[in-house]
């Protein structure tokens, strides 16, 4: 072995990234990224090695050049998108994940990935109150889990339909009918694409000004439709953090005999605030749901997660077997069976580590505490002359817009922007129903009242200065 791989070289470079790891939270850094994209390629440039370097300037070089280029997505400043910080014991849950090196393909790869994920996918069904006999697979994010539920409901629609899809394939089936919100996310559209569905099996139906599915227009769609059917709801709009009416979509979907699907990446967790139950009332109705835990858990990336309430067609659209991949009968859960990926990160040890750090309650109270503090922080905006709230705040979600007689509020908010980003916060502008719109998202770990006390006094203060600068 060559002397930079030796195990003490080995064994320095993983201490020194253990304590670089270690005080990163702790320094005082922008939140934005510091270099142009021509520095950051020269930092991680030049020709390609020919010769192996020493592992500890690997590591002290690799930092080097990426802390330029780093955003501060797990400050509490960072309100641009519903991204979620990495809680420390999870961040620590994440190293011994990736020194142990487990593949959580099937049991016999490692026995206890498997029963973490058990465990895990246990508490989850508890927290959220959905069906405790629902299975749960833990894949790298919402698109992935979004894929993941729909595709066990394109193979139930089909088998419903009295097609074999497994055997058959999607070439010669019988036409699905896909029916979303027009104002659907869009990781929605790419699972749909990536599973073989076009434009012409997706269709749109017109939302509220909340981004909330039109009910009548829903039904009426649905029964102009004859054949397998899926309909794609929404808990936890991007922009309003509105929830679908999703009791009433569930029983449109039953009568027809349509799965329902929920994405539900951030939405999802608001059901573990018990005070919050009417608010999510009839979310466990639907068939799936894809949520993140990486957004308001906090768990590091990646961490999505697919909920199937029909197991055995989770495990019908999923299931990888072979020869080599033998199961004895005695052998516990199968990553294989719920995800789409044959080699899987041992995803559940983080999951399960957060969730017994923080308990029913902490997930109760990370969740509550952000959206009181959007709620108040809104409410104090509001009061502010020329600020407009777009949305009704339900959630975690502040949709602003900036407006002055003299000038065009779609500018104005695109210059609000600007004037918020500075090394303490991270924000980003949309466009939602035609208008420009400065998004704040709450959900980073420590964006407490203190914190969101200093936002508003930087928004009334940047506003004022932006005014003065018109008149």
């Amino acid at each position: 072995m060559k002397q930079e791989l030796a195990q003490p070289a080995v064994d320095a470079a993983m201490a020194f990234a253990a304590e670089y790891g270690l005080t990163w939270r702790d320094q005082v850094r922008s939140i934005h990224p510091t270099a142009s994209t021509e520095e950051l390629r020269q930092g991680f440039g030049g020709p390609t090695p020919e010769e192996g370097a020493p592992a500890l300037s690997v590591i002290a070089d690799l930092i080097e050049a990426a802390e330029p280029g780093l955003v501060g997505n797990t400050q509490p400043g960072f309100h641009a998108w519903v991204m979620g910080g990495s809680s420390p014991v999870g961040v620590a849950a994440d190293w011994l994940t990736s020194v142990w090196g487990q593949n959580a393909a099937i049991y016999q790869c490692s026995p206890a990935a498997a029963c973490a994920e058990e465990a895990a996918a246990r508490w989850l069904l508890d927290i959220l109150d959905l069906p405790r006999d629902a299975s749960v697979g833990f894949v790298t994010g919402a698109t992935m889990a979004g894929f993941t539920c729909l595709a066990a409901a394109r193979d139930e629609a089909l088998r419903r339909a009295g097609f074999d899809f497994a055997r058959d394939g999607i070439a010669g089936s019988p036409e699905i009918r896909v029916f979303v919100g027009a104002d659907t996310h869009v990781s929605n559209r790419a699972a749909l694409r990536f599973l073989g569905f076009g434009d012409r099996q997706i269709e749109e139906v017109p939302c509220d000004s909340e981004g909330r599915i039109d009910l009548k227009d829903l039904a009426e769609a649905l029964d102009a439709w004859s054949g397998p059917t899926i309909v794609i709801a929404t808990a936890g709009h991007i922009n309003s953090g509105a929830f679908d009416h999703i009791g009433a979509i569930a029983e449109f979907t039953r009568a027809r005999g349509a799965w329902l699907h929920v994405d539900s990446a951030f939405g999802l967790w608001a059901r573990a605030v018990p005070e919050f139950s009417g608010g999510t009332a009839g979310l466990e109705q639907a068939d799936s749901w894809s949520t993140d835990a990486h957004k308001w858990l906090q768990v590091p990336y990646d961490s999505g997660i697919a909920i199937v309430r029909h197991a055995e067609a989770h495990r019908r659209a999923m299931d990888v077997t072979a020869g080599y991949l033998s199961v004895a009968p005695e052998d516990g859960r199968n990553t294989t069976q719920y995800g789409p990926a044959l080699s899987s990160r041992a995803r559940g040890f983080s999951v399960w580590a957060v969730l017994k750090a923080l308990g029913r309650e902490g997930v109760a109270d990370l969740v509550r505490g952000h959206c009181n503090g959007a709620q108040r922080l809104a409410n104090r905006l509001s009061g502010i002359p020329g600020v407009e709230v777009v949305n009704r705040v339900c959630l975690n979600q502040i949709a602003l817009r900036f407006a002055h007689p003299k000038a065009d509020a779609d500018t104005l908010t695109r210059i609000m922007e600007n004037r918020i980003n500075d090394s303490e916060h991270f924000v980003r502008t949309a466009t939602w129903n035609g208008k420009t719109i400065l998004r704040l998202s709450i959900i980073e770990d420590g964006s407490d009242t203190t914190f969101l006390d200093r936002l508003f006094a930087k928004i009334e203060q940047r506003w004022n200065d932006v005014q003065r600068g018109i008149n």
